[in-house]
């Protein structure tokens, strides 16, 4: 990198075009390989469903910290290598969902688009975990622009937010630990306890990127429909942080998430967020280009930013 107010936002760029060009790896993830190990470190330190409060509590951060600390670790050392920015450009590349997001939203709304209900099931099951089998053709829709939105701060700004934080750990650092939730933070009797630390932890790593991604929704859309929603709704969703994501995204597009979904054979209400229309396979694709238009955007800014910082380092 010739120059270190550059280097952040080359490395930055670099990782995002690797991931629009290649897309997740298609033969063997390297998260199969996490997820695996995650399982086996479940089955020998949790004792019980759901086990002792407290003591499954400790055990869950024990796994955390044994399947998370090492790894990325080993990633700070090797990005202070001579050559490190590009295992920082690679750890970005690894971090990042969009092209995947993008795939798996375009085969919805297509799908949709041809009425195709049942592959429309299929495709949108492969982005969520409630249960697809009765929803029409509005709840496969709102279900998908949900799943995008979400992931968007997921898969795409939380990783961006945490490579400029600390570089290609901290994006190392987000992925695992966001894996982790998705393993281990359900609230189900298996593990409520066990899993209560990375789903604490995960909160704790999304609390400023899921408002930064509220505020890229806000302001690539419906600028004044995005904050209202954002001010009035999200404190009424369950999550801290979903709430912001999803009240902005539906306000900047003007359209209605939110209401009933079964999760694990359980209804659970959700409170409507959003103002407008009912979700339909054009929402999809509007949801996706908030995600691909706001990844540039943040390119962008990043760039602005470190430039303005090293002009004023310099004249200083």
């Amino acid at each position: 990198m010739p120059d270190v107010s550059l280097a952040l936002p080359l490395t930055m760029l670099m990782g995002v075009l690797l991931d629009r060009l290649l897309g997740e790896p298609r033969c063997f993830h390297p998260l199969v390989g996490f997820g695996a190990l995650a399982d086996r470190i479940e089955n020998i330190l949790r004792q019980g469903a759901p086990g002792h409060p407290l003591f499954n509590r400790l055990r869950g951060l024990l796994g955390w910290l044994l399947l998370v600390l090492p790894l990325v670790t080993a990633a700070w050392l090797l990005c202070r290598l001579p050559l490190g920015w590009l295992a920082d450009v690679a750890l970005l590349y690894f971090a990042l969902g969009t092209r995947s997001l993008v795939q798996h939203g375009e085969q919805v709304a297509r799908n949709l688009a041809a009425s195709d209900l049942a592959a429309a099931r299929l495709h949108v099951g492969w982005m969520v975990s409630r249960d697809i089998s009765q929803l029409d053709e509005e709840g496969v829709a709102r279900a998908a622009v949900e799943s995008v939105l979400e992931n968007g701060n997921d898969a795409v700004f939380g990783a961006l937010f945490w490579f400029c934080v600390a570089g290609g750990a901290g994006a190392l650092l987000y992925r695992l630990a966001n894996t982790l939730d998705a393993m281990w933070g359900y609230k189900d009797a298996r593990r409520i306890y066990f899993g209560w630390a990375a789903a604490r932890i995960d909160d704790m790593l999304n609390f400023i990127p899921a408002r930064l991604t509220a505020l890229t929704y806000a302001v690539l859309g419906d600028t004044r429909t995005a904050l209202a929603c954002w001010r009035m709704q999200a404190r009424d969703w369950s999550s801290p942080n979903a709430g912001p994501v999803i009240a902005a995204g539906a306000g900047a597009m003007g359209v209605q998430l939110g209401g009933a979904a079964v999760y694990h054979g359980q209804l659970e209400m959700r409170p409507k967020v959003g103002a407008g229309d009912t979700a339909c396979q054009w929402h999809i694709y509007r949801s996706l280009r908030l995600i691909v238009l706001g990844q540039w955007v943040w390119v962008v800014v990043v760039a602005v930013v470190m430039t303005i910082f090293n002009a004023l380092i310099n004249h200083a």
